[in-house]
Formats: C-alpha cells, sequence, structure tokens
C-alpha cells in the first residue's frame, strides 16, 4: 500500500511541477522544459536497473513506471499543444545528448583512475552497464517518441477527437512495447528477474492512465485556446512523420536544387526553369530537339486496388526504367502527379520515336512478376522545328499525340508530324 502511495506522489509531483514548466514556456521560453525532460535520464535508468519497489502483482520501479511513462506523456503533450517541429527538438535532443554523455563515459576508460584519500577508488563497473541501457533505453524512447505522436493521430480514425481516450490507447501501446524491449535489455545486462516484466508492465498499464487523465485535464482546463479547443495537426501522418524525422527539410533541399523528392528525377520547377532554354539554344543552333511526355496508364487504378505507397513505389521504379532508357545527356522531369517529360537535345524526330517506343517497352518490363497486370505508359511525342518553334509548341503537340494515344487504346507511342487531322501513329 505504502508503495503504490508512493510511485501515485511522484506521478502527482512529476507531472505538477513538468505541467508547471511547461505552462511558462512563453515566459521562461521552451528550453526550460525541455532541459527538465532530458536531464532525469540517468536518474531514470539507474533506478530502472537497481531500484525497485515490490507489489502484490510484482517489482515495480519508480525509474521506469513513474519517471520515463511521464517523459512520454509529456513529450506526447507537447506534440497536442504545439507541433511536430517543436517536439522534434527534445526528441533529437535526447537521443543525440544521451549517446554523447555515453560517449564522453567511454573515454575515461582509456584512463586508470587515482585512489582518493581513505583508499576510495571510482567503480565504473555500474557506469558500463548504465551506459549500454542509456543506448539501448535511448534508441527505445526515440521510436516511442515518433510512434506514440504517430499512434495518436491515426487512433482519430477509430475513437474521434476525444483527447483521453486516444492518449491513453496510445501510451497503453507504446508502454506495452517499451517494456518488453527495455525488460530485455535489463534481464540480459543486470539479470532482472522475471516478476520485474509483468509488475512493471502493470504499473506502466495504470501510469498511462493516470497521465492521460492528467494530461486531458491539464489541456482542457489550463490551456484551452481563445476558441475553446486545443491543437490538432489535422495533417497526414506522412507529413507528420515527416516533419518528425526532418524528411520535409531534405524535400525542400532537393526542390530548391531541382530534384523531385519521390522520383529522383529533376522536377516541374527545374522544367519551367530550363527547358525554354534548350529549345531556345538548339533552334538557335539548328539542331533538333525532341520532347516526350510520358503519362502511367490507369495510375488511379493502381492507387485504389494497391494504395498510395504502392503507388509512390510504382512512380520510382517508373522513374528509374525511364532513366536506364534514355541518352546519358538527356533530362527527365515529373511533370504532373503521374506524368513524365523526357527532353531530348540534338534527337531528330525518327530517333526520338525509336527512343520512345523503348521507353514504352521498359516500363512493364521492370515490374515482370509484380502486378498481374504490370503498368504500362501512353507516351505523346513532339520535335522542333517540324512541331513548333518554342516550347510551349512542343507542349501543345506532345500533349495532342498523347491524347490520341490514349483515345487508340494506351500503351502506345503518338508522334508522327502529320498535319492536324491525319492519322497520327
Amino acid at each position: 500500500m505504502i508503495g503504490s502511495l508512493l510511485l501515485i506522489l511522484q506521478a502527482l509531483l512529476y507531472f505538477a511541477v513538468m505541467a508547471t514548466l511547461f505552462r511558462a514556456r512563453r515566459t521562461m521560453g521552451m528550453g526550460v522544459f525541455v532541459c527538465a525532460l532530458g536531464v532525469m535520464h540517468f536518474l531514470e535508468t539507474y533506478l530502472a536497473a537497481v531500484f525497485f519497489i515490490e507489489l502484490p502483482f510484482g517489482l515495480i520501479s519508480p525509474g521506469s513506471t513513474v519517471m520515463f511513462a511521464g517523459k512520454l506523456a509529456m513529450i506526447l503533450m507537447l506534440y497536442i499543444r504545439e507541433d511536430a517541429e517543436t517536439v522534434r527538438q527534445p526528441i533529437y535532443g535526447l537521443l543525440m545528448g544521451n549517446f554523447l554523455m555515453v560517449a564522453l563515459a567511454g573515454v575515461l576508460r582509456f584512463y586508470t583512475p587515482m585512489e582518493l584519500p581513505g583508499g576510495v577508488r571510482p567503480d565504473l563497473t555500474l557506469l558500463d552497464q548504465l551506459g549500454a541501457l542509456m543506448i539501448w533505453g535511448t534508441t527505445l524512447l526515440f521510436i516511442d517518441s515518433i510512434a506514440i505522436i504517430l499512434l495518436y493521430e491515426r487512433l482519430e480514425r477509430w475513437v474521434g477527437r476525444a483527447m483521453f481516450p486516444r492518449a491513453a490507447l496510445s501510451l497503453i501501446v507504446i508502454l506495452s512495447f517499451d517494456q518488453l524491449g527495455f525488460f530485455a535489455g535489463l534481464h540480459l545486462m543486470t539479470g532482472t528477474p522475471a516478476a520485474a516484466l509483468l509488475g512493471g508492465w502493470m504499473a506502466k498499464m495504470a501510469a498511462a492512465i493516470l497521465y492521460a487523465i492528467f494530461i486531458s485535464a491539464y489541456l482542457h482546463l489550463v490551456e484551452r485556446h481563445d476558441d475553446g479547443t486545443v491543437h490538432a495537426d489535422g495533417q497526414r501522418l506522412s507529413d507528420i512523420f515527416a516533419k518528425l524525422t526532418y524528411r520535409h527539410r531534405y524535400e525542400a533541399l532537393l526542390r530548391d536544387s531541382g530534384i523531385d523528392a519521390l522520383t529522383g528525377v529533376l522536377n516541374r520547377s527545374q522544367f519551367e526553369t530550363s527547358a525554354q532554354a534548350s529549345v531556345a539554344r538548339a533552334l538557335s543552333n539548328r539542331r533538333p530537339i525532341s520532347l516526350a511526355i510520358v503519362d502511367v496508364d490507369h495510375f488511379k487504378q493502381i492507387n485504389d486496388r494497391h494504395g498510395h505507397v504502392t503507388g509512390d513505389d510504382v512512380l520510382r521504379q517508373i522513374a528509374q526504367a525511364l532513366r536506364a532508357s534514355v541518352r546519358a545527356n538527356d533530362r527527365i522531369f515529373r511533370y504532373g502527379g503521374e506524368e513524365f517529360v523526357v527532353l531530348s537535345e540534338g534527337m531528330n524526330h525518327e530517333t526520338a520515336l525509336i527512343q520512345a517506343e523503348r521507353l514504352r517497352a521498359a516500363v512493364p518490363a521492370a515490374f515482370t512478376g509484380s502486378f498481374a497486370l504490370a503498368p504500362t505508359v501512353s507516351i505523346g511525342l513532339a520535335t522542333a522545328p517540324g512541331d513548333g518553334s518554342d516550347l510551349m509548341d512542343l507542349i501543345r503537340h506532345a500533349d495532342r499525340h498523347l491524347y490520341q494515344a490514349k483515345h487508340d487504346g494506351r500503351n502506345r507511342v503518338v508522334g508522327n508530324n502529320a498535319p492536324d487531322g491525319e492519322q497520327a501513329g
């Protein structure tokens, strides 16, 4: 009974202090809250390894049950009230700071410490054990922190927007995963008995419910917006994951460099920036230039039948097939959702038709064995100067030929220079 009351008192104290610092972030700055969140990680790991309270249902560590569960709850609350770009700061700070601490402690192993008065020598054995647990626990915390945010958002589909059940279920699932993972490392490194597994899990489930109550009460009673609502991201999971993992920064860098983040080919912005200059240069040098618009046939059906993740993978594989089937100096752009443009300077129309047929055949060949019916493409081709004297003329002709290819049954190339109204083929 005393042990249970002690854990509840610790949880109340932990949340009260952290919530106070969280509330003061507008005046004191977010750094105070974040530093308080991270400074206790060594103590959490130490207590999780050596300090247990015996309760009727097993051994309970306050470091794991109160402090670690509380930290995860604070990270979730920070996300709910702020956003993914804010919450990733402590997530990555904890990861790098804890790894640095272990690395600095490891450096000390290369030096034999002096004996202090009274015959006292530093015993680094515990530090070695804690170092390994710190690495393992920090890795789990990093995974837990991202997973709990994604799960919290996913649960909106299943339980609605109510905060308490989403927070409680998120904490229950992620803390269960963490208990299994951390106990495995703890048992391997310190020989912790199996009683700590069940006992720790039951205590973490109680902590999940308790902290979910605290979070819901605090955010609804203390940090309501002026309109009576609390923060809700309203973003796709992929967008949230991109922000949590800094992928959106990588994608922005690719956009700035003219690369499409999904397929790795040049993007639409790069096409609009450079294609007109390429056409003008070719015409001024009296050289031909060909433009092919490649459109994936029935792409919406691929997304509807197999999902958008598979659809994205199809686009990536098609981009690879196109790259492997053009000359080294040809340029491939992602022009739209499932449309690509291939720009070939110095290529006459007859050669461009041969290359377009090679592109058309390369796409289904890249999916042999992957789909019951391999994706295909339709291609509309235009060449200057025969099809026009500027970029827009080429696009109009190629787009008209693409429309004809789809009208004629798809999975074909249309690009003849016949006058309008004559058969294209």
